[in-house]
């Protein structure tokens, strides 16, 4: 946090210090907003990717191993990359990281645009993963800073962006890349453009009033966790993400299998039901920040969990309608605690947002990832309406929530 604090302050003039500090503690969302479009469209882009893997597999006679060596190459390098950068720039502060990570992505887009073979698509799918494992840490990071103090507000904000992205970035496939073909994908750079021009000017801001929120947010700063604490807290986590992305996995990559098998729907009719869950996704991710900020984020995780058990464990049985009233409730609660996981977690450590926003986005990116090929292989040996009998109870994991330490009380 020294560090940081002293790099941001020699950045900025005597007298742009002197009027940062009067804003200091303020909720700037004009910056919270900024980041979390930001967010959007490199979700976005990132959404593109396994969307165009039909067309990918068709165009170079690829087989579901190479696809999925793709997946892989893409979730790798965004997940595991990403507590390194956040490790690395809370000790190095690196403000101009933010556009030149988008600039890398950009770089993967026309490498996407123009491969001519496979090993070149892995080569495009690696930047591109480069790109969202520097973007992630570090913008939560602005989006952190500019709360004023209202962390799991600015972190919820922040995050629905990125849902918003990863629903438009299909749709915008289906509309430019597929009926065009593999060099419609150059498009997406006026998306990087754009990312780009936004993140220049987070950068000024925070170079310029970087400092002053630090100094304002530091009476919000709680002691955090003794070594054993964070040990047992990072064990807590993992469980409670484990069972959070594992369950969402099964509904936005398996849920219109699951209608069309169990009720006979047709595609376009399964997919307006997997539209209204992602809503409720999106509403309960904005929905979980706030009210952790008023409630405290472990009584938002054990609302998150327990109390969305008993729909999750009602839904294998229900019929259509109330399938569709209880699969929007379990978005929509669920949903939640993923900005009161990553809040706690960066109380419990503080003055390592890098290290632990990177740490929880690639859990969310490799936790998601392995969920859904997992359920795959159990959907194709038992059946999907087997594996939603399974899955409902994975909810339960939730009583782990017992075992979360307490974050301390803020330093005086």
């Amino acid at each position: 946090m020294t560090t940081k604090t002293a790099s941001l302050d020699a950045t900025a003039s005597p007298s742009t210090s002197r009027a940062a500090r009067k804003t200091a503690g303020t909720f700037f969302a004009r910056i919270v907003g900024a980041a979390a479009f930001a967010h959007l469209l490199n979700d976005l882009i990132q959404a593109m990717l396994p969307a165009i893997f039909p067309m990918l597999k068709t165009q170079f006679s690829l087989s579901f191993g190479e696809i999925g060596m793709i997946a892989l190459t893409y979730q790798v390098t965004a997940s595991l990359l990403q507590p390194w950068v956040g490790f690395y720039t809370d000790k190095h502060p690196k403000p101009y990281l933010l556009p030149c990570g988008m600039m890398v992505t950009l770089l993967g887009i026309v490498l996407l645009a123009t491969a001519g073979s496979f090993h070149m698509l892995l080569l495009a799918a690696a930047v591109v993963g480069i790109g969202s494992a520097t973007f992630h840490p570090e913008a939560s990071r602005v989006a952190r800073m500019a709360s004023g103090g209202r962390f799991g507000t600015a972190q919820s904000t922040f995050q629905v962006g990125g849902n918003a992205g990863s629903a438009i970035g299909p749709l915008l496939t289906a509309a430019i890349v597929i009926p065009h073909g593999q060099p419609a994908v150059a498009w997406f750079v006026v998306a990087a453009l754009i990312a780009i021009a936004v993140l220049f000017r987070l950068t000024g801001w925070t170079l310029t009033h970087g400092h002053a929120q630090l100094k304002g947010l530091a009476q919000h700063q709680k002691e955090g966790l003794s070594r054993s604490g964070v040990i047992q807290a990072v064990v807590v986590i993992c469980i409670l993400m484990f069972a959070k992305f594992v369950y969402i996995a099964s509904f936005t990559n398996y849920f219109t299998f699951y209608l069309m098998e169990r009720f006979g729907l047709a595609v376009q009719e399964s997919q307006m039901f997997l539209f209204i869950f992602l809503a409720s996704v999106a509403l309960g991710t904005f929905a979980g920040g706030p009210v952790g900020d008023r409630i405290g984020r472990k009584a938002v995780i054990w609302i998150s969990f327990l109390g969305v058990a008993p729909f999750a464990l009602a839904l294998p049985y229900a019929n259509l309608f109330w399938t569709a009233v209880l699969a929007s409730t379990v978005g929509l609660v669920m949903s939640s605690a993923f900005a009161a996981l990553v809040v706690y977690a960066q109380e419990a450590v503080p003055g390592r947002v890098g290290l632990v926003s990177g740490l929880m986005f690639g859990l969310m990116f490799g936790i998601g990832g392995i969920g859904a090929a997992g359920l795959g292989q159990l959907a194709d040996h038992n059946g999907i309406v087997w594996v939603y009998g399974v899955t409902s109870f994975l909810p339960l994991l939730g009583l782990a929530t017992a075992f979360l330490p307490s974050t301390r009380k803020p330093v005086k």
